[in-house]
């Protein structure tokens, strides 16, 4: 294990395991070459007798389950590549609040909206701000529309100095 593992905090253990095992160093000589404490030391060799190799490798930590299961990954999905407003909702562009919330609505199941974008990042989905136009149904809108953006241009006389000269 010591020669086959990449994880750095198991192949420690490992190291702890064997300098007890070859070479008979005691659990403060052994604290010393790996940069721990003896009583880290000691709980894992006692570990290591208690349970053999696999007593090495991290302890499950308990919590509370997933909230987000595949079935609500895949509804989610769909309903991003929807429509609002073809879903019945009265906005046309999805924020992550916003769906959020219709995902609770639909499945009942309350999570950040955070943890919606993170779903939707694994599923190669991003959310973008909203892009704002104006349209207009006049058929010259676009034309009027250039012409307010292009800068005002001076007339053909020459320009006059503000700043008063002296004569002399």
């Amino acid at each position: 294990m010591y020669r086959i593992t990449r994880e750095a905090r198991l192949r420690t253990r490992a190291q702890m395991v064997l300098l007890a095992a070859e070479q008979h160093l005691t659990a403060a000589q052994i604290a010393e070459i790996v940069r721990a404490s003896e009583e880290t030391v000691r709980r894992w060799l006692k570990r290591y007798l208690a349970e053999g190799v696999e007593g090495l490798h991290d302890a499950p930590h308990p919590g509370a389950p997933r909230k987000v299961t595949a079935e609500y990954r895949e509804r989610l999905i769909q309903a991003v590549r929807r429509r609002p407003r073809s879903l019945g909702l009265p906005f046309s562009l999805w924020t992550l609040r916003r769906l959020a919330d219709y995902m609770a609505e639909q499945t009942g199941i309350r999570v950040e909206y955070e943890t919606v974008r993170v779903h939707l990042k694994a599923a190669g989905i991003v959310l973008s701000r909203p892009q704002h136009t104006i349209t207009s149904p006049d058929p010259e809108y676009a034309l009027k529309k250039r012409r307010s953006k292009k800068p005002a241009t001076v007339s053909g006389r020459g320009t006059t100095s503000t700043t008063p000269t002296s004569s002399t």
